[in-house]
Formats: C-alpha cells, sequence, structure tokens
C-alpha cells in the first residue's frame, strides 16, 4: 500500500476484499458498468465518470468515461492517485467543488496527474454493507454540484450496487455449485446408482420463486425414498413460515402457517440446533415434541420426517421436511442425499429470495419513473401501469405527458431545473404524449427505457414547433451514437388547442406500435392505423411520417402497450377490437376508472407483460 494509501477498517477488509472477488470485476471493460458510467456522464453533464473499485494496493475502472491516456488504456491507478478510497474508507459520499482547496485531498496525485478537480462520489455497497468503491463523477473545474445532480448520482449508485450485489450472488452461487460438485462426486462414488443430486442441481437450478423452489423440490425426489409430504419452512422476521403448496390447500399449513423456532416441533429444532432431525415413528414423535406436532403430523397423515436445516451463505433460511405416511428411519446412504438436495434448495432459496427483492427494486424504480400526468384546461388526462402478472418480469413499458412550451418562447434554458417542472396550467399550452414499450423483460430494460423517455421529452421541448416524426427522428438519431442496445416502438403524439368549441388538433407518428384508439362523440371507435418501423439503434433514423386530424370535443383518444391484448391463442385484431368495443361501453366513466375497467376487462388477471394505458378526453359534447 502507497504512503497516500488510507488504512481501511481491519475486521471489515478480508470480507471487502471477498466481495470484490465475487463481483468477478477488475481492470478491463464491463458492458455493465460502462452503461452507468455513460450514464452518470450524461445525467451531470461531466468529462469524467468512473465506477472505482478500491483494491487492496490499487483501484480498477470496469466503469469508464473520459479519462485520459496512460490511465485509460490501464483502466487503474495506484492509490496516491485516488479520491474513491476515502468513500471507501468512510462509507460516506465525498461531494468536493475544488479538491485542491480541501486539506484532506488537495496532496492527491489524482489532481495534478488525471486533472481532477471537481469530484462527487457514492458508495457502492455489497448486501453487507462492505464499502466497494465509488461512483464518482468528476469535473475539470471548479463546479458547485445541484441537489438534482447529487440525487440522481445516489439513485445510480444504488442501481450500480445492486447490480455488483447481483454478481456477488452469482458469485457465491458459482463457490457453492463447485462445492457442491466435488461432495456430489464424493458421493457418487461412495453411493454408486444414485441420479437425485444431479436432478436437483438442474431442477432447482431453474426454480425463480419460493413456491417454484417448493414444487421442484416436492417432485424431485421420486423411488423408494419417495416422501408423501415435503414442506419449505423459511426463517422470517424471526419466525418459522411456512410456505405454501402452490397447487394445494393444505389446513396444517394455514394453522400452522407462523410458528416460534422454541416451539416443540421437530422443524424448530432442526433449525435450532443447525442439524438433521429425524421422527423414525409416531411414538417418537408423540415423546419428544408438541401436542400440536403431532396433530399437524396426523393431518397429514405422516407417521416418519426427516428434517433438514437450509443452510445459507451468511444466515440459516430455514428448514424443509420430508414426510412418509409409514415408520421410517433414513440410513447413512438416504441422510447423505437428502443433506445434498438441502444444499441445493438453500441455494434456490437464496437466489429466489434475492430476485424477489431485486425485482422489487426494479418494479419501483420503474414506476418512479412514470410520473403523473399534467392538468391540461380543456382536457382530461389519465394514466395507468400495470406489472406482469410473472413475478419476475420487469418490463419496458412507458408513459409520458408533458406539456409543451410555445414555439414562439423557445426551448427552457434554465440549466438547473427539470425541463418539465411539474403541471403547468396555461391555456396556450400544447401537449405531448407518449407510450412505447422497450424490448426485454429485465432491469437492462427498465433501466433504457428511463433513457428514452427522458431524450424523447428532450427532443420536444427543446425544440418547439416541430411534429413528432422529427422528434422521432432526434431520439434515432441519439441512439446511434450511444451503446444502449435499445430497440422497440412507441406512438408520440402533440395535441394543439383549436379555440373554443373547435376541438384539439392530434398529430401523431407511430414506430411499430399497436394502433391508437379514438372514441368519437357519437359513439363510433376509428383505428389509428398509420404506422412506421419499430426504433432500432441499428437502423438509424428514417423517414417518419406526421399523421393528423381533429378531436372533436367530447373524443376520447386511448394509446396502450402490448400487454393489454397479447394473450396466447388470441388473436391480435379481435383483441384491439374488443378493446375498442369495452371503450365505447364504458365511456362514460371518468378516464382514470375506464382505464382500470379497460384492464380487467381485455387483460384480465394474468397479463404476461407490463400494460400501459393513457388516455386523453377533450371537454364539451358535439
Amino acid at each position: 500500500m502507497g504512503e497516500d494509501a488510507v488504512a481501511f477498517p481491519a475486521d471489515r477488509e478480508g470480507a471487502r476484499l471477498r466481495a470484490l472477488a465475487l463481483t468477478g470485476l477488475s481492470a478491463a471493460p464491463d458492458v455493465g458498468m460502462e452503461r452507468f458510467a455513460g450514464m452518470v456522464a450524461r445525467l451531470l453533464d461531466v468529462p469524467v465518470a468512473l465506477v472505482s473499485l478500491v483494491e487492496a494496493d490499487r483501484q480498477v475502472f470496469p466503469g469508464m468515461v473520459g479519462l485520459a491516456q496512460p490511465w485509460a488504456g490501464a483502466r487503474q491507478t495506484p492509490l496516491s492517485h485516488s479520491l474513491c478510497q476515502y468513500v471507501t474508507a468512510s462509507g460516506r459520499p465525498l461531494v468536493l467543488a475544488d479538491a485542491r482547496s480541501e486539506e484532506l485531498t488537495c496532496s492527491s496525485l489524482a489532481i495534478p496527474d488525471l486533472g481532477v478537480v471537481a469530484y462527487a462520489g457514492m458508495p457502492l455497497t455489497d448486501a453487507e454493507g462492505n464499502v466497494l468503491g465509488s461512483l464518482c463523477a468528476i469535473d475539470t473545474s471548479v463546479r458547485h454540484w445541484t441537489e438534482r445532480e447529487l440525487r440522481d448520482l445516489t439513485d445510480l449508485a444504488a442501481a450500480c450496487s445492486s447490480d455488483l450485489q447481483l454478481r456477488i450472488a452469482s458469485g457465491h452461487r458459482e463457490q457453492a455449485r463447485r462445492e457442491a460438485q466435488a461432495a456430489r462426486d464424493t458421493a457418487e462414488q461412495a453411493l454408486a446408482g444414485t441420479e437425485l443430486l444431479l436432478r436437483a442441481a438442474e431442477e432447482l437450478t431453474g426454480a425463480t420463486t419460493l413456491s417454484d423452489v417448493r414444487r421442484r423440490v416436492r417432485d424431485l425426489v421420486s423411488g423408494p425414498l419417495k416422501p408423501s409430504y415435503v414442506g419449505l419452512i423459511l426463517l422470517r422476521d424471526g419466525a418459522l413460515q411456512r410456505i405454501a403448496d402452490p397447487d394445494a390447500v393444505l389446513a396444517m399449513e394455514l394453522h400452522h402457517e407462523r410458528y416460534s423456532e422454541h416451539d416443540g416441533f421437530p422443524t424448530a429444532r432442526a433449525l435450532r440446533e443447525r442439524r438433521t432431525v429425524t421422527v423414525p415413528d409416531r411414538d417418537h414423535l408423540a415423546s419428544h415434541y408438541a401436542p400440536e406436532a403431532v396433530a399437524a403430523f396426523d393431518s397429514l397423515g405422516l407417521a416418519s420426517a426427516v428434517c433438514l436445516p437450509l443452510h445459507g451463505a451468511r444466515r440459516p433460511l430455514g428448514v424443509i421436511v420430508l414426510g412418509w405416511p409409514q415408520p421410517h428411519e433414513a440410513d447413512l446412504r438416504e441422510r447423505a442425499v437428502l443433506t445434498a438436495v438441502a444444499g441445493y434448495t438453500a441455494q434456490a432459496v437464496e437466489r429466489a429470495v434475492f430476485l424477489e427483492e431485486r425485482i422489487h427494486v426494479a418494479h419501483q424504480l420503474q414506476r418512479a419513473m412514470l410520473t403523473a400526468v399534467p392538468e391540461v384546461p380543456g382536457l382530461e388526462l389519465a394514466a395507468l401501469y400495470l406489472p406482469a402478472a410473472a413475478h419476475d418480469m420487469v418490463g419496458g413499458d412507458w408513459y409520458d405527458a408533458v406539456t409543451l412550451p410555445d414555439p414562439a418562447e423557445g426551448p427552457d434554458t434554465d440549466p438547473d431545473g427539470p425541463l418539465d417542472a411539474g403541471p403547468r396550467i396555461d391555456a396556450r399550452r400544447s401537449l405531448a404524449v407518449t407510450v412505447g414499450d422497450v424490448t426485454g423483460h429485465d432491469m437492462h430494460a427498465a433501466t433504457v427505457m428511463g433513457q428514452i423517455r427522458s431524450m424523447m421529452r428532450q427532443a420536444a421541448l427543446s425544440r418547439p414547433g416541430r411534429g413528432p416524426a422529427a422528434t422521432m427522428n432526434d431520439l434515432e438519431r441519439a441512439l446511434q451514437h450511444l451503446s444502449l442496445n435499445a430497440s422497440g416502438t412507441l406512438v408520440h403524439a402533440h395535441i394543439h388547442p383549436l379555440g373554443a368549441d373547435r376541438g384539439w388538433r392530434l398529430t401523431w407518428t407511430n414506430a411499430g406500435h399497436p394502433p391508437p384508439l379514438l372514441l368519437r362523440p357519437d359513439g363510433r371507435t376509428r383505428r389509428l392505423d398509420a404506422h412506421g418501423t419499430l426504433f432500432h439503434e441499428a437502423l438509424g433514423a428514417h423517414p417518419r411520417t406526421d399523421h393528423e386530424l381533429v378531436l372533436e370535443p367530447g373524443s376520447t383518444l386511448l394509446l396502450y402497450t402490448d400487454g393489454l391484448i397479447e394473450q396466447r391463442g388470441r388473436d391480435l385484431d379481435t383483441a384491439i377490437d374488443d378493446t375498442a368495443a369495452a371503450l365505447a361501453a364504458h365511456s362514460g366513466l371518468p378516464l382514470a376508472d375506464l382505464l382500470r375497467r379497460l384492464a380487467a376487462q381485455v387483460a384480465g388477471g394474468g397479463a404476461r407483460d407490463d400494460i400501459v394505458l393513457l388516455a386523453l378526453r377533450t371537454e364539451g359534447r358535439t
């Protein structure tokens, strides 16, 4: 460690460095980390942005924008050139308008050699709170960071930390897989003929939810060893909680859904003592455990059981229990096999819990991007976002509605404020609306969606007076120069007031998206079928067409994503017709209620994709 290196807390340094190693990242470019650095550079408009991971004697940059040679080629510096080490050591953000004037940093070689003047770094942490490095923005001149910039940087650091935590979990899983492989090789040599361990590895690797884990374990054990009951009990909030059978309602699991690890159940004892507990017969059960345990066994028709603790990478997870209707005492061979199955189950449980938490965070991120629609005199607006029924699906569906500046005023030039600081009640203002769908069902799709949504908004607001097709071309030109791997469909429309009782002029362009639906005041519906190709960065900008019609007073316009109409075995044209019929049938409802009714009636409760609906209604009746 060099003279200028900071001493990290000794009691956490070993765990921190092990977590760093499990990320698999070092002094080499990584697509995901490059994307985070790129987002920092674009959002904060800085010349240099880094994902910096602080190792024992150096900092490395798997994500990097704007760093000069020779550092750009090496993608690393000694700690003598690191401000990120101070973030890592303290575990707190470091925000400097001028690093040269701060006692902590004024002697750092990062200032003369890397050109660092202004610095803002946010901690990157693993699930245990170990600080692995910093997501930082760097300017080569004095800069006073705004609250919005620091908030954006904090949000990006949280997303980057989630990515790192997923990599660490994958590293744990790979490490555990290697250990299990060694154990399996030993078991297969000693217990020739058994195939259960291999099947367990194959089956449980694909489990993504806790219900799926239970189902796969239940169906996994076969042959003479096959139990009549398989239960999964997890330690949650200081109590044991049963994961209900996804395919059957069992009264015992309802009556004893939660209980203490100190209760008189053999499963509680297995967790409490961290060892396998066997119940060879009912007499043993009655003499060693509580009457509630005997009643639970009787209700399931069980006479014997094996209860195996599930050991996680950092803490006990719960217990798996296998029960038989006849007396059964597991021999050495069965114990070895079941212990291995419990190990695979523990890995699957950890993965499922982690995925559930990550998807929850992703859904929160996606919802946070979908802001409230503005208030516009003469228009009623409503939007609805519903996530996919599948828990592990995170989509790139979005909507946006923003009032447009008067072309005579020019673009908004406030560098410190958002382009649309909130609803503007101004009768002169026109409105831009967008509904789109980025390809994919993962965190990448959600983050790319946020960037495309922002770019569309910027393009619409920066040069007022142009039509939707020009805005779309601006987006496609930007995508040619960015490495977002972005593709999808969207409808972008501008709505301009025509004066009292004359309605509104609708101008739109469609990039491969399902057609908007127009409900006229007389109750007739019309598909706005005109459309062009989807957008894809490889396609570049190509001619887009503006289409135009007048929205009479009392008209309703509906934009939606394909999650509303796509269902297995259902024709899309029929689904669009059903949507149009439902739109007409419920036209008297307030728009917010109308959208909920459409989603329930057309998509039902089992949509395989996210659903976004955006509707506007012009005031008055003809």
